[in-house]
């Protein structure tokens, strides 16, 4: 087997994983779990966990599991006080001008449209990544006869990708940390009129996912696994929610050779090179950027066989590690996306 360093500097496509058959009860509901003490509080249907305002009450510790405009507070209350200085940074940040706001056109778009905004190198880099997702590895997939797929979008935002798997037939479950109406899941209601119903939406942390165990077919990080603060525990969690054989994709995390991590951290650059890129943690700090160690240690940690896949984002970004070493400047990150199947319990 070739190493995780190999593949990330290979051009290669990764397998397709196969899954096994879904048995037919799976799925006429999702179990949630309580994000207190984690026992089981209940079953709800797809489309019930979508609509209204409903709650749930742990019988073992008391503690609230409640909707709010749609949206279920799955964070406990410890964590959100926790994360309240991050969220309120974040949402400061999304009120710039030439942002979403309540134009309902700016997220219909997304990723394909042109974003008002000074990011739209961006959106054109996400949508050839999500063109990749639905026509290589999703497909891939559904082939098996696993169709709709039970979908994680795990760094949600404002629920651009789970609006599209939505709508390409397949039944997605938004999670992020912020829930305002810009960059958040309440930004999510602009897709009601583009769906028959919208997906269940949940405030939650990666490393504390309120659901049941083994309920997920697969769990997309959306430009999102480098917030995390311990990618053992996020992926370990993620692994928790997957069924025997789901598949688990990190797409849009920057990755740097080793070579490159040590002369970014050596020149101290780290945070202006991803801010450069687009992928600055200023308001969520975490781990950063993904590396061949990193993905060794939970390729090893968790009995994972990564495949590296990588897009196409044109000659200029293809050029940029070249130009960068010429210049002796630092390694710029490499976009590429990581999928593991989970083995079979």
């Amino acid at each position: 087997m070739p190493s995780v360093t190999e593949a990330i500097r290979s051009a290669g496509i990764g397998a397709v994983p196969w899954l096994p058959p879904r048995t037919a009860e799976r799925f006429q509901s999702i179990g949630l779990s309580c994000p207190e003490c984690h026992d089981f509080l209940i079953a709800i249907s797809y489309r019930s966990l979508a609509r209204g305002n409903s709650s749930a009450y742990c019988t073992r510790c008391g503690a609230a599991f409640e909707q709010k405009q749609g949206i279920w507070q799955g964070l406990p209350k410890r964590r959100l006080a926790y994360y309240a200085e991050s969220i309120e940074a974040s949402e400061k940040s999304c009120h710039e001008p030439g942002g979403g706001g309540d134009n309902p056109e700016y997220y219909l778009a997304l990723p394909f449209g042109e974003p008002r905004r000074g990011d739209s190198s961006l959106w054109a880099m996400r949508a050839k990544t999500f063109r990749y997702l639905q026509t290589k590895l999703l497909a891939g997939i559904a082939e098996q006869g696993d169709t709709p797929l039970h979908i994680l979008d795990l760094g949600a935002g404002n629920g651009w990708m789970s609006h599209r798997l939505a709508q390409s037939g397949h039944r997605p479950v938004a999670v992020d940390l912020l829930t305002n109406a810009e960059n958040g899941l309440g930004a999510a209601l602009h897709y009601v009129r583009d769906l028959p119903e919208l997906f269940p939406r949940f405030q939650g942390e990666f490393d504390n996912l309120p659901f049941e165990d083994g309920q997920f077919d697969c769990a997309i990080f959306n430009a999102s696994f480098h917030y995390s603060g311990n990618f053992d525990r996020t992926i370990g969690e993620a692994i928790r929610c997957l069924r025997p054989g789901g598949v688990l994709i990190i797409a849009d995390s920057p990755t740097y050779s080793t070579e490159g991590r040590d002369a970014l951290l050596q020149r101290g650059s780290r945070r202006l090179d991803l801010e450069e890129t687009w992928y600055s943690t200023e308001a969520l700090t975490g781990r950063e950027f993904l590396n061949p160690e990193r993905l060794i240690a939970l390729e090893v940690r968790h009995e994972l066989e990564w495949s590296a896949h990588r897009c196409w984002y044109g000659i200029l970004r293809a050029c940029r590690p070249w130009l960068a070493k010429w210049r002796n400047e630092v390694e710029p990150p490499q976009l590429v996306i990581y999928s593991a199947q989970v083995k079979t319990r």
